[in-house]
């Protein structure tokens, strides 16, 4: 039984309001896929920080008149279905390739991701890239590593100056070792 147009007014309203937020959309096929995997695969995405649905193409078309996903959401043909977060793109786009991977039947159509619209290959190019907390930790190890080696370079110095005089006591530098004492004047009477 179909949805009945009030419902599929209140859908594409929803879903509207849903992708003028977002990141990056990504629009697959999933004709073919298991329950079990398209369980799998709804799962995997929210743990990345987006959402998954299958939709009716005139659902999709009106959801995306008007937001940054409009042009890939048009004249849709088959059965499609949609990824999108309002996140990291990179971690949504690792998530699908990885699913492309294991399951043949999951299928890429194409991809909008922050402001255009991209092919199949930019979509798994993307996912080749490091996620956004990997790119951050990368930056501090940058930023921090300067600070380090200065922090070792200044505590070398009181260091390496105790080591000398250590070694200059031990080997009686600084003791009448040897060398006669000059002798101080005694003070005279006015």
């Amino acid at each position: 039984m179909g949805m009945k147009k009030a419902e599929k007014v209140v859908k594409a309203d929803s879903l509207r309001a849903e992708l003028a937020n977002v990141s990056s959309v990504i629009l697959s096929t999933f004709q073919g896929i298991t329950v079990e995997q398209d369980t799998q695969l709804r799962r995997a995405v929210e743990k990345a920080g987006g959402h998954y649905e299958v939709v009716k193409n005139t659902i999709a078309e009106r959801a995306g008149a008007g937001t940054p996903a409009e042009k890939l959401l048009k004249n849709l043909a088959g059965t499609n279905s949609i990824a999108y977060t309002t996140a990291d793109p990179v971690a949504l786009a690792k998530v699908l390739t990885k699913v492309a991977k294991d399951v043949p039947a999951f299928k890429f159509r194409a991809g909008w991701v922050e402001g255009r619209v991209v092919s199949i290959e930019e979509i798994q190019h993307l996912a080749q890239l490091p996620s956004k907390e990997e790119l951050i930790s990368k930056v501090m190890f940058l930023l921090n590593a300067p600070a380090q080696r200065l922090a070792s370079v200044m505590a070398a110095v009181p260091r390496n100056l105790a080591v000398v005089t250590s070694e200059a006591v031990k080997a009686n530098k600084f003791g009448s070792g040897g060398g006669a004492e000059t002798p101080v004047p005694a003070a005279q009477p006015e």
